[in-house]
């Protein structure tokens, strides 16, 4: 293996760092807002499940990243170089500014745009991105709606029971639904550093004849998304966890539920979504179970033009990327 294969690789875990402390976010916001643990131990926590994530899920994520967004045959060092930059700058910028985006849809722009640089239009998998693009709208509106399900459910299932008894049972089943949310954080995410590995290295021919995703490369990406998750984006966590909605431990364990199951669909289909996209959406979902109001949507409104953005701006800065390596 070249020292510019293991420079890629390393980018690439950095990259996959950087997602978890992006992301962490994601996974702890809800139940540090709650206060049921604090930031240190949540954190610890939520990266626990993350690491162990690959020990339920399969590898389709990884496959979809790895095959099925851009022709895997005009990949090289130069295409992976230029799409782990485009990604890890828009992921810097929007940390810096407090928004939650996606660093799923950064590194998917990230590959739009080194490959159309690269090859053109033509080397696009239009079938991948159409299915990616489009959970960019399904994802959230599905964890709102899962949300807002588990809400209905719970609140009638508790109606008779006295405030203090509903926060105490469920300040304890919290913990539980923090853990499935960081298992489809985990099983989600990390898979689709995993896929740009495997394609790096299938590219350079150090596969073999077939594309798959060596034991090796699916441990240390799920170490390096759980080291990040542990480092934490303290800045995002304070937009997730209290500028959207107020939340009590029944709603964040709702919230948490809805994004959790939205997941683990979406991670079965092979379909790489955004878990920021998800829990917001089930943030959102829970939050307008009490009133409308409970919701702030002007900063919701300044999250989905994130959202919107993330594609094009990553591929952009991508693109710049490819043309300056080559």
């Amino acid at each position: 293996m070249s020292i510019t294969i293991v420079f890629l690789v390393l980018l690439a875990l950095a990259f996959d760092f950087l997602n978890g402390f992006h992301d962490s976010a994601n996974s702890i916001a809800t139940i540090v807002s709650t206060r049921v643990l604090s930031p240190r131990w949540a954190v610890l926590w939520a990266a626990f499940f993350n690491f162990i994530a690959f020990l339920f899920f399969g590898l389709h994520v990884a496959d979809t990243v790895g095959k099925g967004i851009v022709d895997i045959t005009i990949i090289d060092s130069k295409v992976i170089f230029a799409t782990l930059m485009g990604a890890c700058l828009w992921d810097i910028f929007t940390w810096y500014f407090g928004l939650p985006t996606s660093s799923s849809h950064a590194l998917m722009g990230g590959l739009i745009g080194a490959a159309i640089v690269k090859a053109g239009s033509g080397s696009l998998v239009l079938h991948g991105i159409i299915k990616t693009v489009s959970f960019i709208f399904i994802s959230p509106a599905l964890g709102l709606f899962l949300g807002l399900f588990i809400g209905v459910i719970v609140y009638r299932a508790f109606r008779r029971y006295a405030p203090m008894q509903v926060d105490h049972i469920f300040r304890k089943g919290q913990l539980v639904s923090a853990a499935f949310y960081s298992l489809g954080h985990g099983g989600n995410d990390a898979q689709k550093t995993m896929g740009i590995i495997a394609s790096l290295l299938f590219s350079e021919g150090l596969l073999g004849d077939s594309f798959y995703i060596p034991l090796w490369v699916v441990l240390t990406c799920q170490a390096a998304i759980a080291l990040g998750t542990m480092f934490g984006g303290w800045r995002i966590v304070k937009t997730m966890g209290q500028k959207i909605s107020k939340l009590r431990p029944v709603d964040g364990f709702c919230a948490e539920f809805g994004a959790a199951a939205t997941l683990f669909f979406s991670s079965h289909m092979g379909i790489p979504v955004s878990t920021t996209h998800t829990i917001t959406g089930a943030i959102m979902g829970v939050g307008s179970l009490r009133r409308l109001s409970a919701v702030k949507w002007g900063v919701a409104g300044q999250i989905v033009w994130a959202w919107i953005l993330t594609i094009p701006c990553a591929a952009a800065m991508s693109a710049a990327m490819y043309y300056l390596v080559r």
